[in-house]
């Protein structure tokens, strides 16, 4: 049961309608900006956003947290609630929804507007069932459910967004509808913490989901290398020899230039996400022999050259820089070809697996190549993989199997010793 409800309103057969949009401009004091039905920029988000970005979050941090406040925005215009009337039982409802129901159906741009009678079914039927694990990757594909990464993620930005107007005495607002855990609400956390014991976990928000812990996977080398002759063109093939020897992720290696990538010292100079600082990242011989000859390629058609140009660009004209979303879909055509699901941050995993798998290279290095803050970061690759634990545990059954076809042979009962014997009984002495 979804306990006390609003009158007229029912969550299990309820849809979120596609009503309202997050639009992204190129304006770099305002680089998203959330919709209305009506086109008009909803001011208590645009406010929010404009605190973001003078606290120096990366433009990518109001366009993530821009989808979370659109999909609350629509639950609460399908309910005609206003956003700064909403109560606790509003936000409970709203994340057992999240958590119970399937996820919106995203309509194809040709086909918004239209009857449902008239959108022609996907031509794709053979598709995996949601959430079912791949047979090549053993990764389960993209559920029908939200997952708790994003039910979680979600709760985190409601809950500050309500805090940041709270702080600002927003209008009539008394109460943040996403409060914090109850053991939470008198203090902070650990408030009482003993400096001689490790600090435990404690909740945050009261309606956050518990978030399972992902244990990194990496690429093995026979599917690498089967990945790796399904790309098409050397730009393709450069990037992804670039992905596993530099451990970057897949957004920072786009944003180098053609001055960045110094053979001689065979570095690539990219810009981190976090800090946004630019850092040289040391990368293999084939890469660079890859780039070189994509880049022979690339300026005989006439893509634009020049030490402050963007190194990796797109196959055809008008030319335009690369950007994530055309490399995760050049990737995923190559994963379509094996019938796997694998993405581009794995390639960052297998990097990371190759580093950590040489006894020679110390894991401050690996840190400071992957641009991780805290070396503690890495304990995540120290866990066994799917992969191994599977091996190890059909190696153990084998041996099992082994020593049933063909037992050890029986060990002899141990003796006495004679000459101990003969000095406990008072035998011959020397």
């Amino acid at each position: 049961m979804l306990g006390e409800q609003r009158p007229g309103r029912d969550l299990k057969t309820f849809v979120l309608p596609e009503i309202g949009r997050l639009l992204e401009t190129d304006d770099p004091w305002e680089p998203c900006q959330l919709l209305d039905p009506f086109g008009r920029p909803v001011e208590p988000a645009a406010v929010y956003f404009k605190d973001l970005m003078s606290a120096d979050c990366s433009p990518l941090t109001p366009r993530s947290y821009g989808m979370d406040l659109l999909r609350w925005w629509r639950y609460l215009w399908a309910f005609e609630i206003e956003w700064d009337r909403a109560t606790r039982e509003d936000a409970r409802d709203f994340t057992l929804w999240m958590k119970l129901a399937d996820k919106p159906v995203r309509v194809h741009w040709r086909h918004r507007g239209k009857d449902p009678a008239e959108v022609p079914p996907p031509s794709r039927i053979s598709r995996p069932a949601p959430g079912s694990p791949n047979l090549v990757t053993g990764k389960p594909t993209i559920g029908a459910k939200y997952a708790p990464n994003t039910r979680a993620h979600c709760e985190t930005v409601l809950r500050s967004f309500y805090d940041f107007h709270l702080d600002l005495n927003t209008r009539s607002l008394l109460v943040n509808p996403f409060p914090l855990h109850r053991n939470r609400r008198s203090a902070r956390a650990n408030a009482h913490h003993n400096p001689e014991k490790e600090h435990r976990k404690q909740r945050t928000g009261l309606y956050r989901p518990k978030v399972p812990k992902r244990i990194p996977r990496r690429i093995p080398e026979d599917k690498y290398t089967e990945v790796f002759a399904g790309l098409r063109s050397h730009r393709d093939r450069a990037l992804l020899a670039f992905w596993v020897a530099t451990g970057a992720r897949a957004e920072e290696l786009l944003t180098s230039k053609q001055g960045g990538a110094l053979v001689g010292q065979q570095t690539v100079g990219v810009i981190r996400k976090g800090t946004r600082d630019y850092q040289e990242l040391p990368a293999t011989a084939d890469a660079f022999v890859w780039l070189r000859l994509y880049q022979e390629e690339a300026w005989k058609k006439g893509v634009p050259r020049g030490r402050h140009q963007p190194l990796w660009w797109t196959l055809r004209r008008p030319w335009r820089p690369l950007e994530y979303d055309a490399a995760r879909m050049m990737f995923n055509r190559a994963n379509v070809l094996l019938g796997a699901n694998w993405t581009l941050h794995d390639l960052r995993h297998t990097a990371t697996f190759l580093m950590l798998d040489d006894p020679n290279m110390p894991p401050a290095y690996v840190q400071h190549i992957l641009g991780h803050k805290y070396l503690s970061t890495l304990d995540i690759y120290n866990r066994p993989t799917r992969d191994d634990v599977i091996t190890a545990g059909l190696a153990h059954h084998a041996r099992q199997e082994q020593k049933k076809i063909n037992p050890p042979p029986a060990q002899p009962a141990p003796a006495y010793n004679p000459e101990s014997l003969s000095i406990l009984f008072g035998g011959a002495t020397r």
